[in-house]
Parts: C-alpha cells; structure tokens; sequence
C-alpha cells in the first residue's frame, strides 16, 4: 500500500501511509477530538482490508494527536434528519463494528498509541489491538449509558474478558473514567509510560513487532482469539493446525538455524 488514503475536509481525515514494512494509520479530526466521521470510518474499513491482504507489510501502527479517538460522531450523523426504523442495524456492521472485527482477525500484529482521550469507539479500538501503549496522562472512557444508549463496537465482549465482570461493570453501567496508568494496571492496555516516552516506546514495540515472525505472529493472534469461546482440546486441535503452517516458513527455518548458531534469529516476515 503505497498510495494514501484520506477522507479529508471538515468530516476530518485518515492517513493510512506506509513505511517500509509498516501501515501508519492516523486520525486526524483535532477540532472534534478525532471523533470519526462517517468518511473517516469508511477510509479506516479500506486501509485495514487492503492491509490484511498484504503479503509484504509485517505490522499496522494506529494513532491520533492529542486525542487518540473520542468515539463516532453520532450527532453529525443523525443531524439531518431522523434515520428509519433499523438504520443502525443495516449500517454499523458493515462500518464502525467492521473495524473492530479487522483489528481483531487481521493476522498482522496492530499496535494503538494513546493520547489524551479513547472513549467509546476510541476506548474499543484501543481494547481490540494487539498492543496498546498511553501515555499517562490518557484516560479510557466507556460513556455509552451517560449518552443515554447501551454500548456498542465490541465493548460488551472486550471488557470482561480483558478486566473481568466487576470492573466492565463499573466502565459500563456506572460510566467510570480510568486512567492509563489503572488501565495498565487492569491489563485493560499492554504498557503506560510518560507522555514524552509515548513515541519511543511505540517505536521500540512497532520495530519489534515488525522484525518478528510474521506467519507465526499472525496464527498466534489467530489462535489466541479462536480459544476465547473454545475448549482445551479444541484450542490444542487449532494450535496443530497453525503449527503445521508455520513450520513451513522460511522464518521458522531461521528460527531454528539462529538457534543451533546462536544468534538472533534474522526473520524475513515469509
């Protein structure tokens, strides 16, 4: 993916750019704290296919500015005019939920850094990577019931399986804001560091990410998601399977020869 992809003007923009074996997806709508438009969700649906399809990429980075994402812009949306009985049904699937279901299945390793605000489809999309590193001064918010509507994009299903019953409880139903630094003490987010370490750390976790293995990092991912609703045996069948593909890589050739040289291993993302 050479080409960048925008939805640009007062709806805001995405950026999908390309850097080297890397996707930089970043939001940019400053003025609503990069809340998505419609455009933008539709740009982000776009890059993250075309990513997935990919052989040569090895790692997607997703990031805003001050903000990371304070949700869907659902004002604008429902502003012109009141939308028919099911229109959310028929459009969500195939919009902002698609993106969710993208990071998640995608077998390429996606990592969110955070500034300032995630909230609802900010804070589910940060949830739904792979990795995600804040900045301290960050907060995840679920305000769905503050809005006065029930919750959306995965949250139902992320939560109590990152925190547990109790505390998706108190994001969901009571609306509490937590902090970076709770959020990675939950296991809510992978890592909080201080806002002039936020880009550096990215960096070092993208880097490594994006010089690993990427057929066996991607089945892993694979793996890891199918045992969240699978029984032991079941997730061991599954493992077999991505074994016996990853055993065919040229990647796991030079795992094994780094091994018997020792020395680090050199992967090639094949």
């Amino acid at each position: 993916m050479s080409q960048e992809a925008d939805a640009a003007g007062a709806d805001g923009s995405v950026t999908a750019r390309r850097d080297g074996a890397v996707l930089r997806v970043t939001l940019d709508r400053p003025s609503r704290r990069n809340s998505l438009s419609q455009a933008m969700i539709g740009v982000l649906v776009e890059a993250l296919t075309d990513a997935g399809a990919d052989d040569s990429l090895r790692a997607v980075h997703i990031r805003g500015g001050d903000d990371f994402c304070a949700g869907v812009d659902w004002v604008a949306a429902n502003d012109r005019q009141r939308p028919r009985a099911g229109d959310l049904v028929r459009r969500i699937p195939h919009a902002a939920h698609r993106v969710i279901e993208l990071v998640a299945s995608i077998q390429l390793p996606v990592l969110c850094s955070v500034r300032g605000w995630a909230a609802g489809f900010g804070c589910n999309l940060a949830l739904a990577a792979d990795f995600t590193v804040a900045d301290t001064d960050a907060v995840f918010w679920e305000p769905f019931v503050d809005r006065g509507f029930s919750p959306d994009s995965g949250a139902t299903w992320l939560l109590p399986r990152l925190v547990g019953l109790a505390r998706a409880r108190r994001m969901l139903l009571l609306g509490e804001k937590v902090s970076a630094v709770d959020a990675a003490d939950w296991g809510l987010i992978h890592q909080a560091v201080s806002p002039a370490q936020l880009d550096d750390v990215t960096e070092e976790l993208l880097q490594r990410l994006a010089s690993g293995p990427t057929a066996a990092i991607g089945l892993a991912k694979q793996a890891l998601s199918f045992g969240q609703d699978a029984t032991l045996s079941q997730s061991m069948t599954q493992e077999l399977f991505n074994l016996e593909l990853s055993c065919r890589t040229a990647d796991f050739k030079e795992g094994l020869a780094a091994f018997r040289q020792r020395r680090p291993p050199k992967f090639q993302g094949r």
